[in-house]
């Protein structure tokens, strides 16, 4: 009985540890993402000021040129900054992701979540969360990281927005 009760709070523990990781997965892709954007609208805005000042050195605007280069400067500045960041975030990433699946693997296999998934019947509804709340717990953590996806794009389409808007001028 003592046994089951530390087994059952070591997989408690775990289910807790994992849905921090998702949250901290599903932050961490949000950020590359943002990142990402952001690098291509630095790409966007350096490809614009060369093309400014190409067309100011055609008709001898030396003080467009001027202005374009520093800005050309800036930019690229900034893009090396945000590639960098953006590879970091990428392994950051990967490395969250490989530690998420080796966490839910343990889960399961300390919960036997893989074996009673197996036998329990197709339409299993209710009653298999009553009989095994490991599952049900399982259920609840895809449920969150379905959430915080959708979270994430939600942010995402709203940063878009917000760009686009900036760029019309409203």
């Amino acid at each position: 009985m003592l046994n089951d009760q530390a087994s059952r709070a070591r997989a408690r523990m775990m289910r807790e540890a994992l849905v921090d990781a998702k949250v901290g997965l599903s932050q961490s892709r949000a950020a590359r993402d943002g990142v990402s954007a952001q690098l291509e609208r630095e790409r966007t805005e350096l490809a614009t000021v060369r093309r400014r000042g190409q067309l100011a050195a055609g008709i001898n605007d030396a003080e467009t040129v001027r202005l374009a280069t520093e800005y050309e400067r800036r930019h690229t500045e900034r893009i090396v900054v945000l590639e960098k960041k953006l590879a970091a975030l990428e392994q950051e990433v990967a490395l969250v992701e490989r530690e998420t699946a080796e966490m839910t693997a343990q889960l399961k296999r300390l919960t036997g979540a893989g074996d009673a998934g197996a036998r329990a019947a197709p339409d299993a509804s209710a009653d298999t969360a009553e009989e095994n709340p490991e599952a049900a717990d399982l259920s609840e953590l895809d449920a969150l990281r379905r959430s915080s996806d959708r979270s994430a794009r939600d942010a995402d389409a709203e940063r878009r927005l917000a760009d686009l808007k900036r760029r019309m001028g409203k």
